[in-house]
């Protein structure tokens, strides 16, 4: 059984640290090589692999310092990919060998156009993994630099299509600011009112809010909810006219949380 931890990197990055219980480990999107190598020395890890999601440097700017310690170690990313780094390119539907685990490629660009997405399916002792980089977020999802609204729709509905107990690994820590803006879009939704209370206790705490899981992003984030009644609504308020698609809806939300503040 897998099991996956954040590690903090810069002001709200996290790296995700993977181990197999029997002392491996592999990282997705180490931007920074230095919490990864303390976090192997600390807990006696043996690296196995990197995970890239795509070329952004907060991703990948650790990768040429953990090869210098670990000159073996395969760099798994996306094909058609601006980032050297990538040893091992992959397109969508390759599978991984991720620590003795198969892991699935899901194709998801929009926030760039080599962005992929890692699933890794959950068996009887663990619940399937997703390690999704900046495409999907804690109650929110990553801005359209090099895609279009339609691409990362598209990529979104691919990853809403999972199980619903799929444990949501993405790379930044951005849910309180996400659901303050989910509430401004859907404040009578019960689930994100709780959601909301419990992480913000977290964060008073000092504990990531993630994982969170599919389900609990298809109940609350509003960009997973373009179908939903009062998200349309919103939507079309905020655009001043009909919106005969769920592309259209989603494009409008997210035009709106760019400027959202």
């Amino acid at each position: 059984m897998l099991t996956a931890r954040p590690l903090p990197a810069f002001a709200d990055n996290y790296i995700w640290l993977i181990e197999d219980g029997r002392g491996r480990a592999a990282v997705v999107d180490p931007g920074d090589a230095a919490p990864v190598i303390a976090a192997l020395e600390e807990r006696g890890l043996e690296l196995g692999a990197i995970l890239v999601t795509h070329h952004h440097p907060d991703h990948v700017g650790g990768v040429a310092d953990l090869c210098a310690c670990h000159p073996q170690v395969p760099v798994y990313g996306p094909h058609d990919s601006p980032a050297a780094c990538v040893t091992i390119a992959l397109g969508d539907g390759a599978i991984v060998d991720v620590l003795g685990t198969p892991a699935r490629v899901i194709t998801v660009p929009g926030h760039t156009l080599d962005h992929i997405a890692y699933f890794i399916a959950g068996d009887a002792d663990g619940a399937p993994l997703l390690f999704c980089g900046d495409t999907l977020f804690g109650c929110g999802c990553g801005r359209i630099f090099e895609g279009d609204a339609r691409m990362m729709h598209t990529s979104l509905q691919r990853l809403a299509a999972l199980p619903g107990h799929t444990q949501v690994c993405c790379a930044h820590e951005y849910t309180l600011g996400n659901i303050e803006f989910a509430l401004t879009v859907e404040p009578a939704n019960d689930d994100l009112r709780r959601r909301s209370e419990t992480d913000r206790a977290r964060r008073a705490r000092a504990e990531p809010t993630l994982p969170s899981t599919l389900a609990l992003e298809l109940a609350t984030n509003p960009f997973l909810r373009d179908g939903a009644a009062a998200v349309r609504a919103a939507a079309m308020a905020r655009a001043g006219r009909e919106l005969a698609h769920d592309h259209e809806v989603f494009a409008t939300i997210r035009s709106w949380k760019d400027v959202f503040r």
